[in-house]
């Protein structure tokens, strides 16, 4: 049946005009990518580049084009009325200070600065999409919600997605653009816990003040209780410590010590019953130490939340993964399913499908200086992706994607 109908959607005349407007203008999304790139948008200071992306969509005929309140950049194509529609999104956000110089160059095929692939290759194929359906005319059966949203890298918390998700928007089905690669899929998404452990007492002279508890050996005793949980193999499971400071001078007792700790898993289940025994286990170790300190010389313990990322995964015999299984069988490739932390975290895990799509071509250095993007191949990609789309639109038009 999926087959049979993104066959359909293949011979389609209009959206055979949208494949040819996308072979004749990788020129085009070249110089897009280029032009965005030049623009700084660090996490939480995103403003300019949703600003560039704002004269896009309305250069592009989208309807609707606005600024929510978070600040991500909207537009609507196809569909009559109320009802639900498909977002179709990718991060403005890179994970670079607004120091950074992103000043894009060129070496052959390969644009190389910093965000070039992340997400700058999302972006540009967010725009590539938009054009090539109003060039062809492409009316899908439920409109379809264009985002450049904020809010996804790091302490950014999936903010963007938050507030799209927040019940103002009717979601049927959400579908991130994501970095590179033709054949790509994150399926699964990887959920995270990060904490902030800060330990204070009332510090002092390391000679003449030595009986009184130094948060930085607390701390590290609390690290070392960490590192030996035992996490399981399936689901995968991890614990780290991030950072760690604290201290003015090497002859003082330290007032207070710090540590940020990340925790993962492909379970949310997982995910809260690792998180309880690392509490624990903290809370644990600081006992330890206060055990002989003077009441007046306890040491307090403060654990913040400064992020979280909710775990999810699309079902295999969820009709918009088979959507996707049938459009990459009548392209001839084998779909690479990954596990990554994405803007499809989150409407993963409320219940609302979602995957995270390549968008072409190839890249690296991801998330640093170095980080570079190639477009090759990027049609084919973009193709891919045009025909899940649609197929998604009629899925959610006939109330068939849950």
């Amino acid at each position: 049946m999926s087959l049979s109908r993104i066959a359909r959607l293949a011979s389609d005349r209009r959206v055979h005009t949208a494949f040819h407007w996308l072979h004749l203008h990788e020129l085009q999304l070249r110089q897009w990518q280029l032009q965005m790139i030049a623009i700084p948008a660090p996490l939480f200071d995103e403003g300019a580049r949703a600003g560039w992306f704002l004269e896009r969509f309305r250069e592009l005929g989208l309807a609707d084009v606005r600024l929510d309140e978070v600040g991500n950049a909207l537009g609507v194509l196809g569909g009559a009325g109320a009802g639900p529609c498909v977002l179709l999104s990718a991060h403005l956000d890179t994970v670079f200070p607004s120091t950074t110089d992103c000043t894009p160059r060129e070496d052959g095929a390969r644009i190389l600065a910093p965000g070039a692939c992340d997400n700058a290759a999302g972006l540009t194929a967010l725009l590539a999409l938009a054009a090539c359906m109003k060039y062809a005319e492409l009316s899908p059966p439920c409109p379809i919600l264009f985002a450049a949203n904020v809010g996804e890298e790091g302490p950014g918390d999936l903010r963007g997605m938050r507030h799209l998700f927040n019940g103002a928007h009717e979601i049927a089905a959400a579908i991130a653009l994501e970095g590179s690669g033709n054949a790509t899929v994150v399926d699964r998404a990887l959920g995270g816990r990060r904490f902030r452990i800060t330990i204070s007492g009332p510090g002092g002279h390391s000679w003449a003040d030595a009986a009184l508890p130094n948060p930085i050996f607390a701390l590290s005793e609390a690290l070392v209780a960490l590192s030996r949980i035992e996490l399981p193999q399936t689901p995968r499971t991890t614990l780290h410590c991030g950072t760690i400071s604290g201290g003015t001078s090497v002859n003082s007792i330290p007032e207070s010590a710090t540590a940020d700790i990340d925790l993962r898993s492909v379970s949310a289940a997982q995910l809260v019953l690792t998180e309880a025994e690392a509490l624990v286990v903290i809370r644990s170790a600081i006992r330890a130490a206060n055990a002989s300190a003077a009441p007046q010389h306890q040491l307090d313990l403060e654990i913040s939340l400064i992020g979280d990322r909710p775990a999810g995964a699309l079902a295999i015999d969820s009709p918009l993964y088979k959507s996707l299984l049938a459009v990459d069988r009548h392209f001839g490739i084998s779909t690479e399913a990954r596990i990554g932390s994405t803007d499809a975290n989150l409407p993963l895990s409320i219940g609302v499908p979602a995957l995270a799509i390549g968008a072409g071509g190839s890249g690296g250095g991801i998330h640093t200086l170095h980080e570079w993007y190639d477009p090759t191949g990027r049609e084919f990609a973009l193709r891919r992706i045009l025909l899940h789309l649609l197929d998604a639109c009629t899925l959610a038009s006939i109330g068939a994607l849950h």
